[in-house]
């Protein structure tokens, strides 16, 4: 029997994670149909550019 999507696997799913981090856009630019795992590892960039705990280059 076939669950379809609703299962993705490991190496999939990391595909999509490097994917969105080698083709991040800011959030006005990303397009909504894209998968929820790019969204949410473009998300999980856009806290990381704005950490407190990142140091500013020249500091």
């Amino acid at each position: 029997m076939s669950y379809g999507v609703l299962e993705m696997d490991l190496i999939e799913e990391l595909r999509l994670r490097r994917w969105a981090r080698e083709n991040y856009v800011p959030p006005e630019k990303r397009d909504g149909a894209w998968h929820p795992v790019i969204q949410e590892e473009m998300e999980k960039k856009d806290n990381e550019k704005f950490s407190p705990n990142q140091r500013r280059k020249g500091n």
